[in-house]
């Protein structure tokens, strides 16, 4: 079944409002995690309201907090909305200390409904295989891009995986415990070499 015109208006909506976003360490325009988020979540089965809450998931997060969720409320309906909000760790900025409010979002994912857990994966696993892109050419530099260093960001997505894998393992979980164990074992490869 095609997509419509929610889909469309949420398409151009991300575009414009992330227009001059760029993601973290790479300058590659955002909008392209944003699509691959959505693109993960549509061809494992999505809904198209999931689809369009991928593609705005980052939207209360980074671009304008609680007023950007009830605008994303008003405009795409109540559904998409709280997709959206359980993909949200915070909206506030700035941003709270970075390990409890990790922390609670992975308690949080474990209680999710099946589409944020949905979402958040796809998200999440997006973000691994580009970690996993960026370690293996940048090696240990890339933690230097994150607020949990090497130790919290390894720890947040093996705590991630596991919680997703406890709610019910789909291939989404799948893949992201594959990749997440190829960031482990480089981690571990490239920190052996360092000694």
């Amino acid at each position: 079944m095609p997509y419509g015109e929610k889909f469309e208006e949420a398409l151009f909506y991300a575009a414009r409002l992330h227009r001059d976003q760029t993601r973290k360490g790479l300058g590659v325009p955002y909008i392209t995690h944003l699509l691959a988020v959505a693109a993960i979540v549509g061809e494992n089965g999505g809904t198209e309201a999931e689809v369009v809450a991928a593609l705005l998931h980052d939207a209360p997060e980074d671009m304008g907090g609680r007023e950007r969720l009830e605008e994303i409320r008003q405009r795409f309906g109540n559904g998409i909305a709280q997709i959206v909000a359980g993909c949200t760790d915070t909206y506030e900025d700035p941003k709270p200390a970075w390990r409890p409010r990790k922390e609670a979002y992975v308690a949080h994912v474990a209680e999710a409904s099946p589409s944020v857990r949905l979402v958040s994966a796809a998200d999440k696993l997006h973000n691994a295989r580009s970690i996993l892109a960026d370690l293996r050419s940048l090696g240990e530099e890339l933690w230097d891009r994150f607020t949990g260093g090497k130790e919290g960001t390894l720890w947040y997505y093996r705590a991630l995986t596991e919680a997703y894998k406890r709610a019910g393992a789909n291939a989404i979980v799948e893949e992201l415990d594959r990749v997440v164990r190829k960031i482990e074992a480089l981690a571990q490869q490239t920190e052996t070499v360092r000694r």
